[in-house]
């Protein structure tokens, strides 16, 4: 079952430049585990510059934003504000998993979006766990945190508890949200068999690590309006329809599928 017991993470901040590189531990320990952020993105330009000069470069060594065919000026923004940039064609989570193939270097990864929505802040909270070697994919709970009014709607927060709820039956992990912000050790990652390339891919790795009995935890973040842009799930209501169809149907065909080997 996932832990509640993590502390409330602080709120939105802006930190230092960018470093680069793995963290050397002190005198006669091991190095701290690298960690790269990875942003999939389409269209956010009017956020994304934002977005990487909060990110507390402190505790964060690779910044990757895959961007899925901008016409905006996304990609372009994204450099000027220190990300590197990679283009992987259209497909949420065929973002997702390019950027975690391009962070070879990295033990452990991050996801966030780009819209400005998720706090940085809270990204700290999410790794230490990792970190420290108590767990191995830890996500952030929107439904559990504060939200600004009018970033989330109701059906969000529904589909959240209710996939959860599911999810526990299936596998007995209980998770209240679908958040876009999580953190994965790279090597649990990919030995998940993760298949899903749209927006069902969020759901496909918290039920696969589920499955695969990965130490779980669900922390309690911060949430607040985007920035700028319009959302591609909730802005409309046919983006919503097919979002919540894709949901459906990633959890339908993982549930179906035959148990996999928990993963190392």
């Amino acid at each position: 079952m996932v832990d509640a017991a993590d502390p409330h993470p602080s709120t939105f901040s802006r930190r230092p430049p960018p470093f680069r590189g793995r963290k050397e531990g002190s005198a006669g320990h091991a190095p701290k585990p690298s960690t790269a952020i990875i942003i999939p993105t389409f269209n956010e330009a009017e956020s994304i510059g934002a977005v990487i000069a909060a990110l507390p470069r402190d505790i964060v060594d690779r910044v990757i934003v895959a961007d899925g065919g901008s016409t905006d000026g996304t990609r372009e923004r994204a450099q000027a504000a220190g990300a590197e940039v990679i283009a992987v064609g259209r497909g949420y989570g065929r973002a997702c998993l390019a950027g975690a193939e391009a962070a070879a270097d990295a033990d452990i990864l991050v996801y966030m979006d780009g819209d400005g929505a998720d706090d940085p802040a809270a990204i700290a909270a999410l790794i230490a766990p990792i970190q420290s070697g108590d767990c191995d994919f830890v996500i952030a709970s929107r439904a559990r945190g504060m939200r600004e009014p009018g970033s989330m709607s109701w059906h969000q927060l529904v589909a959240g508890r209710v996939i959860g709820a599911l999810i526990g039956l299936f596998y007995g992990a209980r998770y209240t949200d679908m958040c876009a912000l999580r953190a994965i050790r790279r090597d649990a990652l990919f030995k998940l068999g993760m298949r899903e390339m749209t927006y069902g891919w969020n759901l496909e790795m918290q039920m696969r690590a589920a499955r695969a009995h990965l130490r779980l935890r669900e922390i309690p973040v911060d949430y607040r309006c985007r920035i700028g842009g319009q959302s591609k799930v909730a802005g409309s209501l046919s983006g919503s329809f097919k979002a919540g169809a894709r949901i459906l149907s990633t959890f339908s065909r993982v549930a179906l599928e035959r148990n996999s080997r928990p993963a190392a």
